[in-house]
């Protein structure tokens, strides 16, 4: 229990927010009336703090010294944070931290007892606070029950196993906090039998929790605690030794000059010592009985690696008291958990211990009961434990030899195999330690001789008998590269490896056998390798890291020695093991790792020639593959350009290509002399030969030669006879290959694009066209292209079509080409994309493969725009809805790339974004004048748009606009392609995506969402209907219907109504009902004017606007009105128009206002223009008609949305005439236009 005394009852507690950890003070607590013995202390033996009396903490009621409120302590008259607080910051100084605490501890011990019990709660993640009628009244179980009830486990997260970097030193902090508290109490405070009685009690009960992060915070407090007690036990050990060496000299003194006072002094000092060692060891008995014995066994792996890990610590600090057998037992009994985290602090517990030689004495009981356990987890499935048991099986060799057998270390020695890099530098270090760091007394006067004399010979034989005793002969790189950290000096003793192979032995010396003799060439070359390419062999290592500076310096002064002692010593290793194809093969690699540039500055060119000598020999020599290879890459590592001695090394080569390409075509005459039946001696000479070619034609360009004209020949000859030995055929079908592979290595740019061009042509006679006319005999011949080869088409174009002049203009001398070389590049670059586009309009690719070619065309447009728009063209009259969503395709990427680039808060006036815009503009245009035609098609491309813009939310929350937005900006310019009742439609799909919130954000961010609603909620084209229909309300009066002239009737389609798919209907549902066959509306007979002026997206009558909202019926033509009676008709209504062109103007005034806030600048109208699909059918609404449509619109249910506005289709500026203004509608010089 947490035993308190008496706190008067005018105390008042402050809570959580207010509670502050105390910083010095002058105060002193001279008279000790804070200090009280409490009631369920552990230590039996104690001093009582000097003039200790009284029950209150404050002497009985005292108040409160001054700079003190409730009790806690202020500097400055500023409160201080809580300890919690402190040390989750971790800044400041954790001595001084301790300090402010013990003076508060002086003052008041029970407050600042309380602030410490809080502390370690609020450690624990705990949100509740202990008070201190709980403090005084509760018991342990108690107080912790209420904690635990308080205690919010959903998330389950607590400060120990937070992340971020505000609790990443938390725990060090934490630890640090306790250490230091007890270091600065060890002289006064901790014998007081309160503060650590009810420090234990607590950290005792609380980690007896059911709570997770109460056990595991106790667990590593009281841990910590019992460390910083076992460091003062060990200063009063150190103490109480010294004091009684000073008493038995002081009283082995002569009587006479004995100091009996002193005696006393050390008499009472010895006595003090040890009344507070024996307390300490009570405290130390009750933390580990009452923690460590139940929580090393926890069911939390890492509570049982910090009890682990706390009490290697603590058999290493005081081993007097510890190492023994009654506490290691619980390490080795924990090497069996099933954790390996666990294991791990196992085994590092056991390396402290280990590693001190001095204490090997205590550990040889342990050692030989759990060495078994710790020889197996070599092959533990964790690696990071195989790699911390093989270095303290290390650490147990150097301690004694003798306890390891040799079966132990022979399960240990293989591993210096294993491809798990660190388990193989281990036991490479355990190999070394056990055969190699030993030296023999009569070796100490071999130390300044060099090779076969010098004191690495009998090591090096040492390392070629392990080699061949562990049989894995192939395993030689791994062997030294797992001891090449340790033995580096051994592994690079070059000189020595060379003198054992060309030196005889000495007197009395074995000399090694033949496979002794491979063993040792193969680990000299892995050996070179490994120095010269200063990485682990592959399967070693995770890739190539970057060398530092020292290490390049090695690497550099490595090359060096290796190429000044072999390129004197290679000759004549080759002369001597020149028949022995595996040693041949492995001496000819070393040229490879050689710095060639010695073979000049060093003058060693007799030694070159005599090299390659030596190769040539060795050619004529052997007909194994792998020698011949081997041949062909050493004259191609020596045969470099970059240095002089390439011309010696090419001539050598050419002379060997000449001599075996004439004795290869002399020996092919004879043998395919007609009439001879060829013999075996003739068709091995054949085949020698043969492979000696093919094996340099691998490596070497050897086209000079003309070589496939003999292979050809050879191969059509077996084919007609039927008798070719089969090893020939496969050679001579080799040597082909290699032929053609260089032929492919030469192709240049041209050759590509030629070959590019005929792809697509096979691609397009082989498509499914070929089956046309009837001809569906041929279906068998049809091939579709896969994806991947349509990526790779795609990809050949943006690489060689879409690309800056510049890039593409500069000659092979650097000069800049003429005007007509830069017109014939551009003509093969349009004739590259004409191919590719010819594919996406027969379908012979999918039609999305285009989105890549259209966004390109506001780029590219001079160069290559009129075939984008063909394209265009074509794919919309194939299919309108894919080339739809085609074209929203394209916007999304470049919207993407702009993102990629920009980040998500770009700046929407960037030149970047109106490019964008821009392009959606001219893209809009494409889709030309009649609605009708184009309906589905701009539904599904808002559709596609509306989803991309709201496919990623913001991960901030809804209150920030998702990811994609700005989209809507974008998407906004395809709204005036939209029939009127389709804006609603596609409105109220544009609702499934909004919140309520998102509906009133006014922030500028909200922008595109407001402005793509705006463009839906607009009744026309022109801005005037968003005007009027911000003012029209639901309680407007309903005004009656003008009766229009017949002639202004038009059929009604039936049925027609566009329903966007609900959330969830499929993407392919259909946007218009197929089901009624659609028919072009026969517009009023207005007059047919062709001025341009005029080519604008026409409109339909209110009746067909409002069809998908009131169903009409279907009403039959009248005779159609002659040409007079129409322009009769027309001049009389300019003068209603004139009443209502008030009140239209105004709504432009407006509208005007709206061009102030629009972000994308447009360009001329004299650009581009002619991206309008041609007329059909050229027929316009009269003006009358157009503003009855604005009137008539307002009998929706509009709602008045408070946006700001944005800018018109075109500048106002731009417009020839006025197109708003309908007084220019019927100008004269219009009217005198023919009609027909």
């Amino acid at each position: 229990m947490i035993a308190a005394p008496e706190i008067p009852t005018d105390f008042n507690l402050l809570q959580e927010s207010e509670t502050h950890f105390s910083s010095d003070t002058d105060f002193e607590d001279i008279e000790g009336k804070n200090q009280k013995q409490g009631k369920g202390k552990t230590c039996k033996k104690g001093k009582k703090g000097p003039g200790e009396k009284g029950k209150g903490g404050n002497g009985g009621g005292k108040p409160p010294g001054p700079n003190r409120m409730n009790g806690h302590h202020q500097q400055n008259g500023v409160e201080n944070m809580m300890l919690f607080e402190v040390v989750k910051m971790g800044k400041s100084a954790m001595q001084s931290v301790v300090d402010d605490w013990i003076e508060s501890y002086k003052h008041d011990r029970d407050i600042a007892l309380l602030d410490l019990i809080n502390f370690f709660i609020q450690c624990s993640g705990c949100k509740g606070v202990v008070t201190a009628e709980m403090f005084r009244h509760m018991q342990n179980s108690e107080i912790i029950r209420k904690m635990t009830e308080e205690f919010d486990e959903d998330s389950g997260d607590y400060p120990l196993t937070m992340a971020g970097p505000q609790w990443k030193k938390f725990k060090s902090s934490f630890c640090e906090f306790i250490g230091v508290l007890v270091r600065q109490c060890q002289y006064s405070i901790i014998y007081d039998e309160y503060m650590m009685d009810t420090v234990i009690s607590l950290l005792t009960g609380l980690s007896d929790s059911q709570v997770r992060a109460f056990r595991h915070t106790s667990t590593l407090a009281a841990m910590k605690l019992m460390t910083a007690l076992v460091n003062v036990a060990l200063n009063l050990s150190i103490n109480m030794d010294n004091t009684q060496r000073q008493y038995e000299a002081e009283r082995n003194k002569m009587i006479g000059k004995r100091a009996n006072e002193r005696l006393e002094l050390l008499l009472q000092k010895r006595k003090e010592l040890q009344e507070n060692q024996d307390e300490i060891e009570n405290m130390m008995n009750a933390i580990f009985k009452g923690v460590f014995v139940h929580r090393y066994r926890d069911a939390i792996a890492e509570i049982r690696a910090i009890c682990i890990e706390e009490i290697g610590i603590w058999m290493k600090m005081y081993s007097d008291a510890f190492l023994n057998d009654s506490y290691l037992k619980y390490v080795g009994w924990t090497m069996h958990d099933k954790q390996g985290e666990v294991r791990l602090k196992c085994l590092t517990a056991l390396q402290g211990l280990y590693y001190n030689k001095e204490l090997n004495s205590k550990l040889e009981l342990f050692t030989s009961r759990f060495k078994d356990r710790i020889v197996s987890m070599t092959l533990d499935k964790e690696y990071d434990v195989a790699v911390q048991a093989i270095k303290l099986l290390t650490l147990v060799l150097q301690s004694s030899e003798e306890v390891l057998t040799a079966e132990d270390c022979e399960n240990v020695y293989h591993l210096v195999y294993s491809a798990h890099r660190p388990v193989a530098v281990a036991a490479g270090e355990f190999l070394y330690k056990k055969l190699f760091s030993r030296r023999d007394p009569e070796e100490d006067g071999m130390m300044k001789r060099r090779g076969r004399q010098g004191p690495n010979a009998n090591l090096v034989k040492t390392l070629v008998f392990f080699f061949l005793e562990s049989e894995l002969h192939e395993h030689a790189a791994y062997l030294v590269d797992s001891m090449w950290d340790c033995a580096t000096e051994l592994l690079k003793d070059w000189e020595c490896m060379n003198s054992l192979l060309l030196e005889e032995p000495l007197s009395g010396e074995e000399a090694l056998t033949d496979r002794q003799e491979s063993a040792l060439i193969e680990i000299m070359l892995c050996t070179i390798r490994q120095a010269a390419e200063c990485h682990p062999p592959v399967g070693r290592g995770t890739g190539k890291r970057v060398l530092t500076a020292k290490e390049k310096k090695t690497q550099l002064d490595d090359r060096t020695k290796i190429t000044e002692l072999f390129a004197v010593a290679l000759p004549q290793l080759l002369a001597k093991y020149s028949v022995d194809a595996e040693k041949v093969t492995n001496l000819l690699q070393l040229p490879q790792y050689f710095d060639l540039e010695i073979y000049t500055t060093g003058r060693l060119e007799k030694h070159l020639d005599a090299l390659l000598r030596q190769i040539r020999n060795i050619v004529e020599k052997h007909t194994d593959t792998d020698v011949l290879e081997a041949c062909s890459k050493t004259y191609h590592a020596l045969c470099n350009e970059e240095f002089t001695i390439f011309n010696r090394v090419d001539i050598s080569r050419s002379q060997l290509i000449d001599e075996l390409a004439d004795k290869f075509n002399r020996l092919l005459e004879d043998f395919l002399q007609e009439g001879e039946e060829p013999d075996e001696d003739d068709a091995y000479q054949v085949l020698s030969t043969l492979k000696r070619i093919t094996a340099f034609h691998n490596a070497h360009d050897l086209s000079k030669w003309d070589l496939f004209a003999c292979n050809y020949k050879l191969l059509k000859t077996g084919i007609e006879n039927g008798d070719m030995p089969e090893q020939i055929v496969i050679h001579a079908l080799q040597c082909t290959h290699y032929v053609i592979l260089w032929q492919l290595a030469k192709i240049t740019e041209s050759s590509s694009t030629k070959a590019f061009t005929i792809l697509c042509d096979i691609l397009m006679i082989f498509s499914h066209q070929i089956m046309s006319g009837g001809r569906d005999m041929l279906e068998p011949l049809v091939y579709t292209p896969d994806s991947s080869l349509q990526s790779e088409l795609l990809s050949f174009i943006l690489d060689h079509v879409f690309i800056e002049q510049d890039d593409d203009n500069n000659s092979a001398d650097g000069q800049q080409e003429d005007e007509a070389s830069k017109i014939e590049a551009l003509h093969k670059r349009r004739n590259l994309l004409a191919a590719f586009c010819k594919l996406i309009v027969y379908t012979v690719v999918e039609m999305n493969t285009a989105a890549d070619i259209f966004k390109q065309y506001m780029k590219y447009y001079n160069d290559y725009g009129d075939i984008i728009k063909e394209t265009m063209s074509k794919t919309r009259q194939i299919d309108k809805i894919q080339c739809a969503k085609t074209l929203i395709l394209s916007l999304q990427q470049l919207f993407n790339e702009m993102i990629q680039e920009n980040g998500y808060n770009f700046d929407r006036s960037s030149s970047t974004f109106s490019g964008i815009k821009e392009l959606a503009r001219r893209f809009a245009l494409t889709f030309g004048l009649d609605q009708l035609k184009t309906r589905e098609a701009i539904a599904m491309l808002h559709k596609d748009g509306i989803e991309f813009a709201f496919k990623e939310p913001n991960p901030q929350g809804e209150s920030h606009p998702p990811l994609n937005l700005a989209f809507l900006d974008i998407l906004s310019e395809f709204s005036s392609k939209l029939l009127r009742q389709d804006k609603r439609t596609v409105y109220v799909y544009l609702e499934k995506f909004m919140t309520f919130q998102m509906s009133l954000r006014r922030e500028d961010v909200w922008l595109p969402l407001m402005s793509y609603r705006n463009s839906l909620l607009a009744g026309g084209d022109d801005d005037t209907m968003s005007v009027i229909s911000g003012i029209s309300s639901r309680g407007s009066t309903v005004r009656s219907k003008k009766s229009k002239p017949s002639t202004g009737k038009r059929k009604v389609v039936e049925g027609m109504q566009l329903a966007l798919p609900e959330e969830s209907s499929s993407s392919d549902s259909m946007w218009l009902s197929r089901e009624q066959t659609l028919h072009t509306p026969v517009m009023m007979q207005s007059p047919q004017l062709t001025s341009t002026i005029m080519r604008e997206p026409k409109r339909l009558r209110p009746e067909d606007s409002f069809m998908s909202v009131y169903p009409m019926q279907t009403e039959h033509h009248q005779t159609p009105l002659d040409y007079n009676t129409q322009v009769t008709w027309m001049l009389a209504q300019r003068q209603q128009e004139e009443a209502r062109q008030q009140q239209e103007r105004a709504a432009m005034s407006y509208v005007k206002l709206r061009t102030n806030l629009q972000h994308a600048i447009r360009r001329g109208t004299s650009l581009m223009e002619d991206d309008e699909e041609p007329i059909v059918e050229d027929v316009m609404m009269s003006s009358e008609g157009r503003i009855e449509d604005l009137n008539e619109g307002m009998d929706f249910d509009t709602m008045d949305i408070d946006l700001p506005p944005s800018k018109n289709r075109r500048e106002r500026t731009e417009l020839k005439p006025d197109f708003f203004d309908p007084a220019s509608i019927m100008d004269e010089s219009v009217l005198g236009v023919s009609m027909f």
